[in-house]
């Protein structure tokens, strides 16, 4: 018990730690880091990087990168349905609705963002920005949304118009 009142007695003569004092925790981002995670793609479009690819090299790149776990036309996922993301058309008024990114997503930039972000699971933003357009097309074209002989770009991807877009109301300042 005499340690314990000592070691109090000893903190409280020390006073409080002085308010400018660093805690050393991390480092400033610099721009360059920063540059690295801003690559959001907003509904519009704003934010989308140059580049193309096509519904055929999307094929490949699906085949090799993506089909393990959404199988090879986008349509496994019965355990997992977040997994699926083609088919499902009509179904969303229905008891069992299959949201997908042809019968529920209301913007393909969207499968463009979250495809640039966060796919292949095992590497996110791995991908080249040529590979996401591909990969883009080529589910876009799983769904009905494109022609075989399609290549997208930034122009392209902003014109397509998603089967759900109105399937969802606007927030409040958005239009």
């Amino acid at each position: 018990m005499r340690y314990s009142w000592l070691a109090l007695a000893c903190a409280l003569a020390a006073g409080p730690a002085p308010a400018q004092q660093r805690l050393g925790i991390g480092t400033p981002a610099s721009p360059e880091a920063i540059a690295g995670w801003d690559i959001d793609v907003a509904p519009d479009g704003t934010g989308l990087p140059e580049g193309r690819g096509s519904v055929a090299e999307g094929a490949a790149l699906f085949a090799e990168r993506c089909a393990s776990c959404h199988g090879p036309r986008g349509q496994e996922g019965a355990l997992l349905p977040a997994l699926r993301l083609a088919g499902g058309e009509g179904s969303l008024a229905s008891s069992r609705p299959v949201q997908t990114v042809g019968s529920y997503w209301p913007y393909a930039t969207t499968l463009f963002d979250y495809t640039r972000r966060a796919m292949p699971f095992n590497a996110p933003q791995s991908l080249s920005s040529d590979q996401v357009y591909a990969v883009t097309a080529f589910v876009l074209h799983l769904n009905g949304l494109l022609p075989a002989d399609a290549t997208l770009d930034a122009d392209s991807l902003r014109r397509v118009r998603m089967p759900n877009r109105d399937g969802f109301r606007p927030v409040a300042g958005q239009r």
